[in-house]
């Protein structure tokens, strides 16, 4: 990103430009009614459940500023009428645009603070979340039919819900059943009371499921509309890591906020392929190790490597454009140039040219040599070697690396592969650091980087999680599919997944034993049936759980895994199956390349420190939204559809909504943004006061 500099005003639907371009009046003079200004900040009331964390990690991840309120805590601010709200130039002012609450009453929360909230509500249609609520005539419900344990079951957004904040879903909400000794959610069913139209209340069902049991109907969740107030109740608890939350977040976002915010929310997948042209060792079920590899003792056995062949390329051709989907193949073209030049002619070369242009290409160096230090085989594990003067460690030269990276690009373009010569991806992630034995970057590898005009390296979010800069690129965490580099069938598969994740006793390597902190010990897989019964559904369970949760990283597989028993596609087809079940065709997956899911980081990270900094605001007035952010930030605006800047529509559609990054600069001061109504209630302007004769 650029450097920040000045404060800037972008005021998105000034509200004479708007009447300029929609014809719609101006705000009305004094005597008449002023339409309020509402700030794009949410309130939290946190009790520290995971049911209201998981909602403000759901606004923090979209982008949403938010103050919270720990509401036991002794000595924080008191929800009063001045808190709430407050007059600016003679304008009435909301200082938020939703309300999260524990419940319809918290412990903590004082009567005289309930009653500020519902009087603030009321006075400027602020909506409010009651994270988990008991049902109850508080809340327009009758007292349960039902309170139990959720898991396994199917419920149902209803057509009032999928018309509204939750349109980008298709209607099914499953509640996890991921072990079934273990209660994992819990919740009520109830009733609506009836309408009552003397205050106006009603309770419209959003989410509704059957009775365990039973053909008995009731619902977990809705909006109650009283007295002015709207309500979204949920009748169940939940965390921030359960799918069926995931699947509801960001309605819930949508539905508080009247579905303008600042924030931009997607579901990013995208896979790449390492390895390609090159052959990669296979697994020893007898020696528990990779020959070729420097992990197995003397005398075991060789195994065959794993290659792609022919018939590979054309079915993952196939595979993607069945499934409206394409893989990015990380290549390594010693692979060809070596099969070239041992046999004359390589078919797998000259079928990846032929359907080049049916995948998209990334530089994984030229042979995949390893570019952080010189590695000591004479151990197991390996480490650094040193100078045997100095002790300090040995690492690989700037000419070697830089070899490595140019060569792949060169060869690249004198086969027509249509690359990005910005991007890189290290063989084993390496020239980063790697623990224990590398502690650093390798600092020539930094400056290859720069020789070669490197600007997005790709890095192995189980070791770095989060973007960085790596000399003069920006890294981008790739996450790891556990379906091994060393395995093409699911034997092998299972075999060396039972070694990594049972125990000693059970036959397995202890690893888990060793690090309870990151690794689990299962009961041994079955190598018949235990690929498919397990390994399957867990990989797909925890790349749901990323693809759902607003994460640009990227995830990785190798060429092994598309070669033989095609060990990808189960994994992958039931990933996109799930997510194509559940949500709407409005809301695709998204599925940027390296440099743009790098980009996607950069600008999260970047406008998440410009919130936390306190130096970005924005308030709504009528139909206008106007944004203060320093020069050189790229705001995220979500708005409803319908919205027009400049007579065209803003941002780009996605979850039934329009979306986009907004940069502040010199040059775009003021972008003037019609709204298709105003979110907000106008408010009664003040009799002006009596003039003495």
């Amino acid at each position: 990103m650029r450097a920040i500099g000045r404060i800037r005003w972008v005021t998105l639907g000034v509200i004479g430009a708007l009447a300029a371009l929609t014809g719609v009046a101006a705000a009305p003079a004094s005597g008449a009614t002023a339409p309020p200004r509402v700030d794009l900040r949410v309130l939290v009331v946190s009790d520290g459940t995971p049911w209201v964390d998981a909602i403000s990690q759901q606004l923090t991840s979209e982008g949403v500023p938010i103050t919270v309120i720990q509401a036991g805590q002794p000595g924080r601010p008191a929800i009063t009428d001045g808190f709430l709200a407050d007059q600016l130039n003679g304008t009435p002012w909301a200082k938020f645009q939703g309300v999260v609450l524990p419940n319809q009453a918290p412990a903590g929360v004082t009567a005289a603070e309930l009653a500020s909230l519902a009087a603030y509500e009321q006075r400027f249609g602020i909506r409010q979340v009651d994270a988990f609520t008991y049902s109850s005539p508080a809340v327009g419900l009758n007292t349960p039919i039902f309170a139990g344990t959720l898991d396994g079951v199917t419920a149902k957004l209803t057509t009032a819900a999928t018309a509204d904040a939750f349109r980008y879903l298709r209607g099914p909400v499953a509640f996890e059943d991921n072990d079934p000794k273990i209660a994992e959610s819990y919740g009520y069913l109830a009733t609506p009371l009836p309408d009552d139209p003397t205050t106006g209340a009603h309770f419209e069902p959003y989410l509704t499921a059957t009775v365990p049991g039973t053909n008995t109907q009731g619902t977990l969740a809705g909006v109650y509309r009283q007295g002015g107030r709207e309500q979204l109740v949920l009748g169940f608890g939940y965390n921030n890591f359960q799918q069926q939350y995931r699947l509801l977040s960001h309605g819930v976002v949508t539905w508080l906020t009247k579905g303008v915010h600042l924030g931009y929310y997607r579901n990013y997948f995208s896979v790449h392929i390492d390895d390609v042209f090159s052959e990669d060792s296979r697994w020893s079920d007898v020696g528990k190790c990779t020959p070729g590899e420097g992990d197995c003792a003397p005398g075991v056995p060789a195994t065959t490597p794993v290659r792609m062949n022919s018939a590979d390329v054309v079915n993952a051709m196939l595979w993607q454009a069945t499934h409206n989907y394409q893989l990015d193949l990380l290549f390594n073209a010693a692979g060809s140039d070596e099969a070239v030049a041992q046999n004359g002619y390589d078919p797998l070369t000259g079928t990846l040219l032929a359907l080049h242009g049916s995948f998209r290409w990334v530089n994984h160096t030229y042979s995949h040599a390893f570019l952080g230090c010189v590695q000591d085989f004479t151990v197991i594990p390996w480490r650094c070697a040193t100078d045997p003067a100095t002790g300090q460690t040995l690492y690989v030269d700037q000419q070697t690396i830089s070899d490595e990276i140019s060569k792949n690009v060169a060869w690249a373009g004198a086969h027509g592969l249509p690359i990005r010569s910005d991007e890189l991806v290290g063989g084993e992630h390496s020239g980063t650091f790697i623990l224990p034995q590398q502690p650093n970057d390798n600092p020539n590898f930094l400056a290859a980087l720069a020789q070669n005009g490197i600007g997005w390296l790709g890095l192995d979010a189980s070791r770095e999680k989060t973007q960085r800069a790596v000399g003069p690129a920006l890294g981008v965490p790739r996450h790891p599919i556990n379906v091994f580099y060393n395995v093409a069938n699911p034997a092998e598969e299972v075999s060396e997944y039972n070694w990594i994740y049972t125990s000693r006793a059970n036959g397995g390597s202890g690893i888990c034993e060793d690090h309870p902190d990151t690794t689990t010990c299962i009961t041994p897989l079955d190598p018949r049936t235990g690929f498919a019964s397990y390994i399957v559904p867990k990989q797909t369970q925890i790349t749901m759980g990323f693809v759902l949760a607003n994460d640009p990283r990227p995830h990785y597989m190798h060429q092994t895994n598309l070669a033989e028993g095609r060990l990808a596609y189960p994994v992958l087809d039931a990933v996109l199956s799930s997510y194509r079940s559940m949500f709407a065709a409005n809301t695709p997956v998204t599925n940027p390349r390296l440099a743009d899911s790098g980009l996607a980081l950069e600008r999260q990270d970047a406008w998440r420190a410009a919130v936390n900094a306190g130096t970005v605001s924005g308030y709504v007035q009528g139909g206008a939204v106007t944004i203060q952010a320093p020069a050189g930030i790229e705001v995220p605006v979500t708005v409803p559809e319908g919205t027009k800047v400049g007579g065209a529509a803003f941002g780009q559609q996605y979850a039934g909504e329009r979306s986009a990054y907004q940069r502040v600069d010199a040059a775009h001061p003021t972008v003037a943004l019609a709204l298709p109504s105003a979110p907000y209630a106008p408010q009664a302007a003040p009799a002006p006061a009596a003039r003495r004769s």
